[in-house]
């Protein structure tokens, strides 16, 4: 019980799910991503993401002085049933001015990457 009471709690903040919605949506993102998109600060995106990755709902990857987001690709039984249960209810969740910003900021950082 304690486990599902923790995975509900993690969700229960309007910025976590946000940010699930948009890892869902686009499978992997920078903390830098969430940030930008949310206009939140660089501490509070990692606080956040750290919140979710604890209770097992994302996994990181590190590159270099980056640190990723995504799924976890082994989920414990419990977060692969609420994951089941609760995907089309997550994905509902996004945000149109939201997407837009997201798919705005990934463009212009992958143009500055390839020019840099």
């Amino acid at each position: 019980m304690r486990v599902y009471a923790d995975l509900f709690k993690a969700l229960s903040d309007e910025t976590r799910l946000a940010a699930l919605a948009m890892i869902m949506d686009h499978g992997e993102l920078c903390v830098c991503d969430v940030e930008a998109v949310l206009a939140i600060t660089q501490s509070k995106a990692s606080r956040h993401l750290r919140y979710l990755k604890n209770v097992g709902l994302l996994d990181d990857r590190r590159d270099g002085i980056w640190v990723h987001y995504r799924l976890p690709q082994k989920p414990t039984k419990e977060v692969a049933a609420l994951i089941g249960a609760n995907r089309k209810l997550i994905e509902g969740l996004k945000d149109k001015e939201l997407e837009r910003k997201l798919k705005t900021w990934l463009a212009d950082k992958d143009r500055c990457r390839s020019c840099c």
